[in-house]
């Protein structure tokens, strides 16, 4: 008599199939989470930005353009823009390498920076 131990090929198969089926469900929701991911560090780059510009015009009684100048440092992936205003605001913008989504921000006089449209409100599309 034969001692038979193993899986036969159907049963593999079957196997094989279930974790097909149970990858194509969490797939999108892991690119979802990825997503939520880069906006959220475009939104603590542009928030941290703020309050760097709020510490350089308590010493310098003006903003600034120059991320040097305010010691910021952008996140991994994260590419921040800042624009000046009419002397008493300023604008900044950020865009991520691995999304289309886009963040921004603008202060004082500045002009709004899209798609950012309350001044102060870090707002992402």
């Amino acid at each position: 008599m034969r001692d038979n131990k193993g899986f036969t090929l159907i049963e593999l198969l079957i196997v094989v199939v279930i974790i097909g089926i149970l990858a194509a469900i969490a797939i999108p929701k892991f690119s979802a989470t990825r997503e939520k991911a880069y906006v959220s560090a475009m939104k603590s780059d542009l928030k941290n930005l703020a309050t760097e510009q709020e510490i350089y015009y308590s010493d310098n009684y003006s903003y600034t353009t120059s991320a040097t100048a305010l010691e910021f440092s952008n996140s991994e992936g994260v590419t921040v823009s800042i624009s000046a205003g009419n002397g008493t605001g300023w604008g900044a913008s950020a865009t991520h390498t691995g999304t289309a989504s886009a963040c921004g921000v603008f202060y004082g006089d500045a002009s709004a920076v899209a798609p950012a449209t309350i001044a102060g409100a870090v707002t992402c599309n």
